[in-house]
Formats: structure tokens, C-alpha cells, sequence
């Protein structure tokens, strides 16, 4: 190989760093907006709390607790785990944080070069005919080639600004999923406790109208009352008799719930304590307004939503100016395999192009405008998904209050219907009145104790509701 050759293919590394150390240097120039935290509109205090709630003001929330801290009925928790394990739209959310990761490689890729390198062999021959003589030839040639779009006006770093934050937006999204579950969990349980403890009600309550159904029958056939006792005794049994098969029903569907929230099939599930025994949160603090920004899942996500909008306007306004490329080859050509790496082989070739846009018919500004228009939608988003978790949150804490006062009437309610069927028992028993009295007040007292559950329930699904609005569910054991 000739000394020039030789001094040539040395060259042409060194020569090929200098330009990269160069266009690194210029690669600081990037043009778009960088991003900035817009200002939110944040209330004061939460609407919905007493005035000696708002007076406390406290920075510690309900929010920042775990969820296994807020609902200690160990079989629930068992419930939750599982889910979180199992559910499917947790396991999507889980794929679409690898596709975003993997969107992320792709997108960071093209800050750096791209390498390749080849080798090819060729062996002609050909035998003698007679009008030509026998012919063989050989042929090699090894090479690496490289190729750099310089990322000169942050095209590249803007694009991958906008996929990291759309990976962290993905992140986000699956923590909201899960904050969902835990409350969708927590939620068809307490249900299905309610529905347990209306069954146990409706049967004690049809045993006990059996037991009267069966005095009175014996009073009608000593002539100590009318056949109409009887029947009004009857119609009591039966109410209380047709409420356990809707009653069963609607614990097999809600058992099937739970399971498709488990990600398993239709089956029964486990029960922890009953309705009456779950911990009550009388005195839930929210905290401070804008901790509800940094803790809730869908506004960061919205966020990051934003951040990357802001950095697609970069992209787009880059192109309106020169792509510089740089792309170079080096290696060894020979017609002799022996010779190869030897002698006069060796091949280098680089080379620059630069590509200004002079006439797109308007596409380059239209693309600009549409980033921005984006951005200017994610931000209204980001601020639609603020107000809309000051509303929950609100709705959650008025929703507690007004369940646990209307909880305390529906208390005082079955206390009172409870002993009016008692008198009325009394008074029948001492032939003061008649059968409709009973009939009248024990179907009063069902209904009420009926409705107390319903009652319990309600004050239940608030706080799992006001626990999920505060941005607690999602944080993992």
C-alpha cells in the first residue's frame, strides 16, 4: 500500500471526529420554546369542608396514605393485590410504558451516527470455448460506512424531549389506572358486604314472620282471630320471602364483578369483615390544594402531555432550516482475496450535504401552526383536568358529610320503627288493635333496616371515592 494511501485512511478518522467535536459544539443551538410550568388557578381551600376543617388547613392528606393503611379488612387487601397483579387494563397500561420506552430508543436514536459495515466475495469462472480462453477471477471487498444527520438546530433533542415526556405521561396513565382499580376494588367489595348483610337481614326477618305466621294460624284455628290476620300474616312472609332471591342474585353478579376485576373468571369470592366492622375515616384531611396538582395521575399526565406538545413545536420549526448531513466509507477492495489487506486496497470516500427548503407550498408553516395549536389544546386540557379534580374532590367531600348525617338519621329511623313494631306486637298480643297495625309498622321497620344498610354503604363508597379524588390508590407495597 502506498504511503499516501496509508496517510490518507489514518487521516480520515481524525478528520471525521473534528467535525463531529464541531457539530457537537453547534449542536447547542435549538430552536422551539422551552417549556414552562404554567400558572394553575388554585382554590384556596377545598369546597365542600365544614368551616373548622378549613380552619385546620393541614399540609397531611388521606391522599398521601397507601391504600393497604386506609382499608385494613385484610381480605380486601388480598382482593386488591390481586387485582393490581392481574387486571388486564393494568397489564395494558404495562405494555403501552414498554411501547413508549421502545418509542423512546427509536426517537433518541437518531441524535447519533449510523454505522454499518459489509463484505462481499466474488469468484468468476468461465472454461475455454473456442473463441475464448478459460477465464477466472476473484473479487473482495470489506467496508464500513457511517452516516450523521447533525442535530444542529435540536430537532432530534426536541423530538426526544417530546418522547421521554410522553413515556412519563404513559407512566402516569398506568398509576391513574391503578388508582381506578383500588377504587372499583374497594367499592364492589363494600357492595357485596352491603348485599351479604341485606340477605342475612331478609332471612332473619322471614324466619321471625314464619314463627308469627305460624301463632297466628294457631290463634285462627282456635277461633282467637279472623282468617284476615292470617293473610295479612302471609303477605309479610312472602315480602320478606321475595327479597332473598333478588338479594342472591345480585351477590352472584357482584361476585362476578369483583372477579373480572380480579382478571379471573366469574367464581366466588372471599370474605373479611362484615359491613359493620369496616373502619370508619370520620375525620378524612385533605390537605393543601395545590399538593393535589403533584399527587393526582391524570393531571401529571396531562402535563407531561404538554411538555410534549411544547417540544413538537421545536421539531416542526426546525424544518425550516438546512439538514446538514455528513457521511463517510473506508475499507479494502482487491481482485486477489491474498492481497486484501495488503498493498494498494485500501478505499476511503466522505463527503457533507446540506438541504435548505426553498419552496414547500406552505407545509413547513402549517406544521408549525399545528404543533401549536396542539399545545395550546394540551394546555387546555391540563387545565380543564385541574378544575375537574378541585369538582371531585369537592363532590367527595360533600358527599362524606351528607352520607354521614343522613347515616345518623337512617339510625334514629329503624331505632323508631323498630319499636313501633314492638308496641304493635304488644297491643295486638292484648287485643288492642288489629293485625293491620302489625302489618303496617313490621313493614316499616323492614324497610328502614334495609335502608340503613344502604345507608352504611353510601358513607363507604364516599370515602373510597373522596380517598381516589385526593390522588391516593395508585402507590405500589
Amino acid at each position: 500500500m502506498k504511503t499516501r494511501d496509508l496517510l490518507a485512511m489514518r487521516l480520515w478518522p481524525a478528520s471525521l471526529a473534528a467535525v463531529c467535536v464541531v457539530s457537537v459544539v453547534g449542536a447547542g443551538c435549538t430552536v422551539g420554546p422551552n417549556y414552562k410550568k404554567p400558572v394553575a388557578s388554585v382554590p384556596p381551600t377545598f369546597r365542600g369542608l365544614t368551616d373548622e376543617e378549613a380552619a385546620k388547613n393541614l399540609a397531611a392528606s388521606q391522599g398521601d396514605q397507601k391504600w393497604w393503611e386506609v382499608y385494613q379488612d385484610q381480605q380486601l387487601q388480598e382482593l386488591i393485590r390481586t387485582a393490581v397483579k392481574q387486571n388486564y387494563d393494568v397489564r395494558i397500561a404495562g405494555t403501552r410504558i414498554l411501547a413508549a420506552q421502545a418509542q423512546l430508543g427509536i426517537t433518541r436514536a437518531d441524535q447519533y451516527p449510523n454505522v454499518s459495515g459489509g463484505a462481499s466475495l466474488v469468484d468468476q469462472r468461465q472454461e475455454r470455448t473456442p473463441a475464448t480462453p478459460p477465464l477466472e477471477a476473484g473479487f473482495g471487498a470489506v467496508n464500513v460506512s457511517a452516516g450523521w444527520e447533525l442535530d444542529f438546530w435540536g430537532k432530534f433533542r426536541r423530538a426526544t424531549e417530546a418522547a421521554r415526556a410522553n413515556l412519563v405521561s404513559t407512566e402516569w396513565s398506568q398509576r391513574e389506572v391503578v388508582s381506578t382499580l383500588v377504587a372499583n376494588v374497594a367499592s364492589a367489595y363494600f357492595q357485596l358486604r352491603a348485599l351479604d348483610l341485606s340477605l342475612e337481614i331478609s332471612k332473619r326477618t322471614l324466619s321471625s314472620r314464619q314463627e308469627s305466621l305460624r301463632l297466628t294460624q294457631v290463634l285462627a284455628n282456635g277461633g282467637s282471630t279472623s282468617l284476615l290476620d292470617v293473610r295479612q300474616a302471609e303477605q309479610l312472609v312472602y315480602t320478606a320471602a321475595a327479597e332473598i332471591p333478588t338479594l342472591e342474585q345480585q351477590i352472584e353478579q357482584q361476585e362476578n364483578l369483583i372477579s373480572i376485576l380480579l382478571g379471573e373468571n366469574p367464581g366466588s369470592i372471599k370474605r373479611g369483615l362484615r359491613l359493620t366492622e369496616q373502619v370508619r375515616s370520620p375525620d378524612v384531611p385533605p390537605g393543601l390544594t395545590s399538593a393535589l396538582l403533584e399527587r393526582r395521575p391524570d393531571i401529571q399526565a396531562a402535563e407531561q402531555q404538554m411538555i410534549a406538545a411544547n417540544a413538537e413545536i421545536g421539531v416542526a420549526r426546525a424544518a425550516y432550516f438546512p439538514q446538514i448531513s455528513l457521511s463517510g466509507t473506508a475499507g479494502f477492495e482487491s481482485d486477489a482475496l491474498t492481497h486484501l489487506f495488503s498493498g494498494p486496497a485500501g478505499l476511503w470516500t466522505y463527503g457533507a450535504s446540506v438541504t435548505q427548503p426553498i419552496f414547500t407550498a406552505g407545509r413547513i408553516r402549517s406544521n408549525v401552526k399545528l404543533a401549536e395549536a396542539q399545545q395550546q389544546t394540551s394546555l387546555l386540557t391540563y387545565q380543564q383536568t385541574i378544575q375537574g379534580a378541585f369538582r371531585s374532590v369537592s363532590d367527595a367531600l360533600i358527599a362524606r358529610r351528607k352520607s354521614q348525617e343522613f347515616r345518623a338519621q337512617q339510625e334514629l329511623l329503624f331505632a323508631s320503627a323498630q319499636d313501633a313494631a314492638r308496641l304493635s306486637h304488644m297491643r295486638y298480643n292484648g287485643g288492642v288493635t288489629g293485625y293491620l297495625e302489625v302489618l303496617t309498622n313490621e313493614t316499616n321497620a323492614f324497610s328502614a333496616e334495609l335502608e340503613l344498610v344502604q345507608a352504611q354503604l353510601n358513607e363507604y363508597l364516599a370515602s373510597v371515592q373522596l380517598y381516589q379524588a385526593l390522588g391516593g390508590g395508585w402507590q405500589q407495597q
